[in-house]
């Protein structure tokens, strides 16, 4: 916070009766919000390089040492994490297309193109974002509830389809229990149920969705729970397909005397440990839900075709569905919160309308992925990307040293070892020394440690 102090010059403190220096007896305080633009400059990072003159006069071997250099986000560009990071955000989080944010760089006096923005994007996406993605994947499929749904994209560029085809936005999250949750876009073309197979194939547990039959033809064991607040949204549209005049007898307004209880049995459970709402919703729940389902009988005679009729045909379709968050404390009555996390996708997807290739696609899923993840932890957006976009390239320059020194290793032993690598092996002894030398060799880098590698000139397989 910043702190300005209005005082009068010391030259005015005398007192105009008896002029005697007057004394500071009080202060007020008025506290105001200053907005500061977005400065855009231009950095240039200098690396330097040194050598040994006695050296280079006595004509020996010449060390020679460099700075450290950081990698580079994007080799031969200007991208940096600050950049790359606000162009992310503004685009995701606060919607603002491409062409919008390079009007608002020409205007800082930035000629920035949206196609150079969005070859940032898709490059920072693929290079340093996907591992976070794939990690994140596997955490996400450890969980025993999930929830999944789906929406429309369309995307230009399709082999073998049509332009602006139909393709599909499927998410995918933890439930509301999880302590760290996980909040995972994933792009595909089509809607078939194999995707959600393939997403999931790891997966073993509970899956809350909403009344599509693709996730009903999933393997055995991911146990599908239907969605109240689906079903509920049913009854809603058969009241709102009549003429206003005709609305007052319908019998889709009888609907909500059962399932606006069970919500409220809902409300009432939150916060409560898994055992406690597995105990407690048994008693009141069941009652009303057998009450419903004989209501749905009795009014079985409405056509089918109606929004009435077509409501009642759900009910009964998905009844085996609707009724299994009674079977665990950890679930829940509706969907309601993956339809939360996948609402800032469709906000953004009235601006933006399209992507352009799949690949484009994809990177927006990733993207929105560690957003909404970020966002569930009360991490800020920007902040976040700016750290990972700051450290990932780091790292992976340190994984390919390691990689190196691996490989290193891995000769050497082999040199003076090759059964190890035969069909018929050499036993434990050399594994293991193989794997000692990789780690002396990691640390050798790592912590400018000098210790020789070890000889294996006297070792026989």
């Amino acid at each position: 916070m910043e702190v300005v102090e209005h005082r009068i010059p010391g030259n005015e403190l005398n007192c105009p009766v008896r002029g005697t220096a007057m004394m500071e007896i009080g202060r007020d305080v008025r506290r105001t919000l200053v907005m500061i633009p977005a400065q855009v400059r231009l950095r240039e990072d200098i690396y330097f390089t040194y050598a040994c003159p006695k050296c280079k006069e006595e004509g020996t071997e010449t060390p020679i040492r460099k700075a450290e250099r950081l990698p580079a986000l994007t080799p031969g560009s200007y991208a940096s994490a600050e950049a790359v990071a606000h162009i992310m955000v503004q685009k995701f989080v606060m919607y603002a297309p491409l062409y919008r944010q390079e009007q608002e760089w020409n205007r800082a006096g930035v000629q920035l193109s949206r196609q150079t923005m969005s070859n940032w994007v898709l490059r920072v996406a693929e290079d340093w974002l996907k591992p976070v993605y794939e990690e994140l994947h596997r955490r996400l499929l450890q969980r025993q509830v999930l929830h999944a749904d789906e929406t429309t994209l369309q995307v230009l560029k399709l082999e073998g389809r049509a332009a602006r085809s139909k393709c599909y936005m499927w998410l995918y999250r933890t439930s509301g229990d999880a302590k760290s949750p996980v909040v995972l876009y994933e792009y595909r073309p089509t809607r078939k149920a194999e995707n959600a197979a393939a997403f999931l194939e790891s997966f073993s547990g509970w899956l809350h969705a909403d009344g599509y039959s693709g996730y009903h033809r999933l393997p055995k064991n991911i146990r599908v729970v239907g969605c109240w607040a689906y079903l509920r949204r049913k009854f809603d549209e058969a009241v709102d397909a009549l003429p206003k005049d005709q609305r007052a007898g319908c019998a889709a307004l009888e609907e909500p005397e059962y399932c606006n209880p069970l919500f409220g049995i809902e409300q009432e459970l939150a916060g409560q440990s898994p055992e406690e709402r597995y105990e407690q919703p048994l008693a009141p729940s069941k009652p009303v839900m057998d009450a419903l389902l004989v209501w749905a009988e009795m009014k079985s005679a409405a056509a089918p075709k109606s929004a009435l009729g077509r409501a009642l045909y759900y009910l009964r379709e998905q009844w085996p569905y609707l009724i299994r968050f009674l079977e665990d404390g950890r679930l829940e009555i509706s969907n309601n919160g993956v339809e939360r996390s996948v609402k800032p996708f469709v906000m953004g997807r009235k601006n933006w309308l399209f992507a352009n290739t799949e690949g484009g696609a994809q990177s927006s899923a990733m993207i929105y992925s560690l957003i909404e993840t970020a966002k569930e932890n009360g991490l800020a957006p920007y902040r976040y990307f700016i750290h990972v976009l700051t450290e990932a390239p780091g790292l992976a320059a340190k994984a390919v040293v390691g990689q190196r020194i691996f490989c290193t290793c891995l000769m050497r032993c082999w040199m003076h070892c090759p059964d190890t690598f035969s069909q018929r092996g050499c036993g434990l002894a050399t594994p293991t020394l193989l794997y000692y030398a990789f780690l002396l060799d990691v640390c050798n880098h790592f912590y400018g440690k000098t210790t020789p590698p070890p000889d294996f000139s006297g070792f026989s397989g």
